[in-house]
């Protein structure tokens, strides 16, 4: 009899590592159903009844997840339902934890027996360590993908296992032996409409002090889709700016080529880590979604490369702190300084050392199917 896998995943990032997760575990075991709820790619893999929620589940910030909390709500107890009328040998909740820890709770409570396994451990470590105890009462398995994570959770007693970063896998397979332009300079502004709204003007602004410091400097945005396309280059239109290009799904190639950087706070900090771009990081959010993090939020540092080094190695650029004037000053020592931009790549060669090898996705894959 064929096993049966249930998945929530809840943003476009989850997507990608969840449908290649969906990918190891079909070569693994062929005869492997899959159903649950995620974005298109995970749906193409898994066909049948799994459902893409992917228009409606990536929202970012407090203030957001509040506006929608009946969908919310709502899904949450269609989850369940589903859950109980599929009997799957294990659910699989892939990151997203507002909604998969609540979930994972829910689920024990209501199914004892269930397996439950979490893929890309939730950052509770940066703002409720104290919620790692609790965790382990609710869950079977914790999947992580950086190192130190695993010896927080296996001194709860939540097995755990360290399978590396999913992201080293789509990334060696997009490097390039493009030579960089030191004229240059890449601008990713993040992946949600919200966030760019709220971060790109910030960075035109830096961009443009920098364009009159050095004119023949030249811009290219990364959008992550059509749509964030569009709306990005009406923004670029409402300035000044000459020199300015929007790219579609061209982020990989960009970081390759560019001089140097400005990256939004996210999953793009590792990725221009590996790919060796000197980089300034730039945030911003709604005024209540930021201090309610304040509240909360343990680590000195936004940036991955800089937690996981224990120091700021890119300059981070957070809220009030995200001046044009201040970025744009950053980011022309990192164009100008061979010295600062050598030992920042430097550092950035360390710290991606740390998340071992490309094979995660296979290595979670080994791991849900022994735990089933």
């Amino acid at each position: 009899m064929s096993k049966r896998l249930y998945f929530v995943a809840g943003e476009a990032s989850g997507d990608t590592h969840g449908a290649a997760l969906l990918e190891a575990l079909a070569q693994s075991d062929r005869t492997l159903r899959f159903f649950g709820r995620g974005g298109p790619r995970m749906k193409k893999i898994a066909g049948g009844e799994f459902v893409d929620w992917s228009d409606r589940s990536a929202v970012l910030g407090l203030w957001e997840v509040l506006k929608q909390y009946r969908y919310f709500r709502h899904q949450f107890g269609l989850v369940i339902e589903d859950v109980r009328q599929e009997q799957p040998d294990a659910v699989v909740l892939i990151d997203y934890p507002g909604f998969n820890l609540r979930l994972a709770r829910a689920l024990r409570r209501a199914l004892p027996r269930l397996r439950i396994i979490y893929y890309i451990s939730p950052q509770v470590w940066a703002w409720n360590r104290r919620r790692i105890p609790q965790m382990a009462q609710y869950l079977d398995l914790m999947l992580c993908i950086f190192p130190f994570e695993a010896e927080l959770y296996n001194q709860s007693g939540l097995r755990t296992v360290f399978v590396g970063h999913p992201m080293l896998e789509s990334l060696s397979a997009e490097k390039t032996s493009e030579a960089r332009e030191p004229d240059l300079i890449a601008i990713l502004p993040g992946s949600r409409l919200r966030e760019i709204r709220k971060i790109l003007p910030a960075m035109l602004q830096a961009a443009a002090r920098i364009a009159r410091v050095e004119p023949k400097t030249r811009f290219q945005i990364a959008a992550a889709s059509p749509t964030l396309t569009r709306e990005i280059e009406s923004m670029v239109r409402a300035t000044s700016l000459r020199n300015v290009d929007v790219l579609t799904d061209g982020a990989a190639s960009l970081m390759q080529r560019a001089h140097a950087g400005m990256v939004a706070s996210g999953t793009a900090t590792l990725e221009a880590a590996f790919y060796r771009l000197p980089f300034v990081l730039v945030y911003r959010v709604a005024w209540l979604t930021y201090l309610a993090a304040r509240l909360v939020v343990k680590v000195k540092h936004l940036g991955m490369p800089n937690v996981l080094a224990g120091r700021e190695i890119a300059p981070e650029f957070i809220q009030h702190r995200a001046t044009p004037k201040g970025i744009a000053n950053a980011l022309l020592r990192l164009m100008n300084d061979p010295e600062a931009r050598s030992l920042m790549i430097s550092e950035f060669d360390e710290v991606m050392a740390k998340l071992g090898r490309d094979g995660a996705s296979h290595t979670a894959a080994r791991a849900i199917l022994e735990e089933i």
